[in-house]
């Protein structure tokens, strides 16, 4: 069987926990990828942020729509009420924005060493509902990635 050191990515895009989430929600669509690792400043693997992560923050601060809905009797301060309530929402979604991966990443990361063989990714992969597994060495640095496409075209190459 194939290891993963030969079908793993080894130029990754990867993060630092300081990095704030507007910066990262571009990087990861101008790189057409879902996620990508984070790392501290030794280079030591820390968490995953995906774009899962950044929308559950965008859900949080969403508009409660009920909030703002009014009883009949409101309805001539319904304008500056509605006004309020949309800068208030406006206000907390900048702030959402700067707030640093490092608050909102998955820290329960499942990783995989060079050495083993790419079915003991896939398997990983399937177990954990996971699309890209981090390739760690045994001190903790990362030294790749292994994703579902890396696996699939190691198939394919043989």
């Amino acid at each position: 069987m194939m290891k993963i050191q030969d079908a793993m990515e080894k130029e990754v895009i990867k993060f630092k926990v300081d990095d704030r989430i507007i910066d990262v929600a571009g990087s990861l669509r101008e790189n057409k990828i879902s996620g990508a690792p984070v790392v501290d400043k030794e280079g030591k693997l820390v968490g995953i942020i995906s774009e899962g992560d950044i929308m559950r923050l965008i859900e949080v601060h969403s508009p409660n729509i009920n909030l703002i809905l009014p009883a009949p009797l409101d309805l001539i301060e319904l304008p500056v009420r509605m006004k309020y309530e949309m800068d208030e929402i406006a206000e907390d979604m900048n702030k959402a924005a700067s707030l640093l991966i490092g608050e909102i990443m998955t820290k329960k990361i499942v990783t995989i060493s060079p050495e083993k063989d790419i079915a003991d990714a896939a398997q990983l992969m399937d177990t954990h509902d996971v699309k890209r597994l981090p390739v760690v060495e045994s001190d903790g640095k990362m030294v790749g990635i292994i994703t579902r496409g890396d696996i699939i075209g190691a198939l394919v190459r043989g």
